[in-house]
C-alpha cells in the first residue's frame, strides 16, 4: 500500500495542468505608470482565472517618442501603450515590428480611453492663472515637457495653438505668436511628463504645470492634495491614448495570446473602472456615467483639426518644423 500512494499522487500531479508563466513587457509613456501599476494585477487575476495561466507584466516608462525609439532600436516590447498614434506608426514604418492596420485591431481606433491637457497651479493660485492666455504673461513660469521627445509636450503645444487660433480674429500667424510667448516662459524642458511633474512639485520650479488630466491624480496621491489646484481651461485638446501589440516580438516569443488579451481587457468594465479611478476618461458609457462628476465638461477640439497626427507631426514637430522655428526665435532673444 505504501508503494501505491506515491504512484497515485504522481499520476494526479501529472494529470493536473501546469500553470504557464508568461511575461509581457509593456513599453509606455511615463504619465501612465500609476494606471498600469493598478491595472496589471487586475488583468493578471482575470487571465489566470480564464486561461489557468500565470502572467507577469513588466513595465518601461519614459517620454513617449523616446520609448518608441527604444522599441525601434531593439527593446523587445510585447505591447506599446502610447499617447499618440505617430509613435506607434514610427514603430510600423521605421522598425517594422508592428503590422500596418494596428489601429483597426481594437475598438475606438485602438484607444481605450482619453485625456486632455489641464493647468496645475500652486495652492491658492497666486498668479491668478485661469486660462491659456495667462501663460504668456510676464513673470509666469510654465512647466511643460519637450515637444520633441514627449507626446505630452506636443499635446500642450497644439492645445495652446488651437486656443489662440480659435479666438476672435485668430489665425495661424497669431497662434504662432501665442505659442512663442508660452514657450518663452518655459524655464526648463524635461524629456517627459513625469520629469516635468518632478520639476514642478519637487524642485519647486514654475507657476503652472501643463499636463494630462490624469497626472493631477498621481500628484495628489504622491504629494497630497493640499499643495496644488487643477484649473480647467476654456478649451483643450482631446487626447486619445492608443495601444498596439508588437507583432514581431510576440510571434517570436509566442506571447500573442497574452498580449492581445492584455490590451483587449482595457475595454472591459473592470479595465475601464481602473482607468476612471486613475482619472482617464473611459469609453464604457456605464463607467463614464458613474464617474461623471470627476470629469468636468470642457470644450474640446481634436487632432483632426490639424489634419491628423501624421500631418501635424510633419508640420509642427519634425526637424525644421514650426516648433523648431519657434524655439529658434526664442533662442535669439
Amino acid at each position: 500500500m505504501r508503494k501505491l500512494i506515491p504512484a497515485l499522487l504522481l499520476s494526479v500531479f501529472a494529470a493536473a495542468p501546469a500553470l504557464a508563466d508568461v511575461t509581457l513587457l509593456n513599453v509606455s509613456y511615463d504619465v501612465m505608470r500609476d494606471f498600469y501599476k493598478d491595472y496589471n494585477p487586475v488583468f493578471a487575476k482575470h487571465y489566470q482565472a480564464k486561461f489557468n495561466d500565470k502572467v507577469t507584466i513588466q513595465q518601461s516608462h519614459g517620454g513617449s517618442s523616446k520609448q518608441a525609439r527604444s522599441v525601434i532600436d531593439g527593446l523587445e516590447a510585447d505591447v506599446v501603450t502610447m499617447n499618440q498614434s505617430t509613435d506607434i506608426d514610427a514603430i510600423v514604418d521605421k522598425g517594422r515590428q508592428i503590422n500596418a492596420g494596428w489601429e483597426k485591431k481594437f475598438p475606438n481606433e485602438a484607444a481605450p480611453f482619453s485625456s486632455l491637457q489641464v493647468l496645475i497651479v500652486r495652492k491658492g493660485n497666486p498668479k491668478g492663472i485661469k486660462d491659456w492666455n495667462d501663460l504668456v504673461k510676464p513673470g509666469v513660469q510654465v512647466i511643460v515637457p519637450n515637444p520633441k521627445t514627449s507626446g505630452n509636450g506636443r499635446y500642450t503645444f497644439l492645445a495652446a495653438w488651437g486656443y489662440a487660433a480659435k479666438l476672435p480674429g485668430g489665425n495661424d500667424a497669431k497662434a504662432r505668436e501665442f505659442v512663442t510667448g508660452v514657450f518663452r516662459n518655459v524655464p526648463v524642458l524635461d524629456a517627459g511628463g513625469r520629469a516635468a511633474t518632478t520639476t514642478f512639485m519637487q524642485r519647486n520650479i514654475g507657476d503652472v504645470l501643463v499636463t494630462f488630466e490624469n497626472e493631477a491624480e498621481m500628484i495628489a496621491r504622491e504629494f497630497g492634495r493640499g499643495g496644488f489646484e487643477v484649473v480647467y481651461p476654456s478649451v483643450s485638446i482631446d487626447a486619445d491614448l492608443p495601444v498596439a501589440v508588437v507583432d514581431k516580438v510576440v510571434d517570436k516569443k509566442g506571447t500573442r495570446k497574452a498580449a492581445e488579451a492584455y490590451l483587449q481587457y482595457l475595454w472591459s468594465p473592470e479595465g475601464q473602472e481602473v482607468a476612471a479611478q486613475n482619472y482617464l476618461r473611459p469609453r464604457d458609457k456605464a463607467v463614464a456615467a458613474k464617474y461623471a462628476k470627476q470629469f468636468p465638461a470642457v470644450k474640446l477640439f481634436g487632432i483632426d483639426e490639424f489634419g491628423g497626427w501624421k500631418v501635424a507631426q510633419k508640420k509642427y514637430f519634425d526637424d525644421g518644423g514650426i516648433y523648431d522655428q519657434v524655439a529658434a526665435t526664442i533662442a535669439k532673444k
